[in-house]
């Protein structure tokens, strides 16, 4: 889960363990911000709360389960739309997490990271691409430092490797009709190191229901912790 807008006080016990699920959270230091979560069906070994990044990690922007030689990371990329600061905010968080991300992925670990990357890598990941080239979440920039992700660093879409069609997309602005009109982008990804992602078998973006902007994405892998 990314964008829960929780402090730790305001996680009641019903929502922190729900059907016997094991919840974890890292929350902004601001009221109402940011904030990542994961549930758990069994507790992890270790949690690790941030990237020991200090302004980074005020945010609330990262989480790491850890089973044995698997690490499942819930992460959240700033969005970057709604002023220039926050863009280049965007563009130095992008710039400094790449360090982090490659000594995951050189870790020998195997490694899923799921989140809210607030990047539309490809054209067939949006809708009106044409008209959103120079729109936050798909700059040239932006898509570069993603390819870069998967080509440099050896990560994989892991949805992407299942699921070729156009038109699959995860977040719908609430402006128009753009959700019943399918308008939208694919920015909520599971990002794995290979050995991982060659375990996936199926993939499905939940839209029965609307409660939020964003779909939840599901991907089953078939391994044994």
């Amino acid at each position: 889960m990314q964008e829960i807008k929780a402090q730790p006080g305001d996680i009641v016990d019903g929502v922190r363990n729900p059907d016997a699920l094991l919840g974890y959270f890292h929350c902004a230091e601001r009221r109402g911000y940011s904030g990542v979560g994961l549930y758990c069906r069994r507790a992890p070994d270790a949690v690790r709360e941030g990237l020991g990044i200090p302004d980074i990690d005020a945010e609330g922007r990262y989480l790491e389960a850890r089973y044995g030689n698997l690490s499942v990371i819930s992460f959240y990329v700033p969005s970057g739309s709604t002023s220039e600061e926050r863009l280049a905010i965007k563009f130095k968080f992008l710039e400094r997490v790449i360090d982090p991300l490659y000594k995951l992925a050189t870790s020998g670990r195997e490694i899923v990271i799921c989140g809210d990357w607030n990047i539309a890598h490809k054209e067939i990941d949006l809708k009106n691409w044409r008209a959103n080239q120079k729109t936050p979440g798909f700059l040239p920039e932006e898509r570069a430092w993603l390819s870069g992700v998967f080509e440099r660093l050896g990560y994989v879409d892991v949805f992407r490797r299942l699921d070729p069609r156009p038109e699959q997309y995860t977040w719908w602005s609430n402006r128009g009709r753009a959700w019943a009109k399918n308008v939208g982008w694919r920015l909520d990804y599971q990002i794995a190191t290979p050995g991982i992602a060659a375990k996936a078998r199926s993939v499905s973006i939940y839209k029965a229901q609307r409660f939020s902007d964003h779909a939840p994405l599901t991907i089953d892998y078939d391994c044994v912790l």
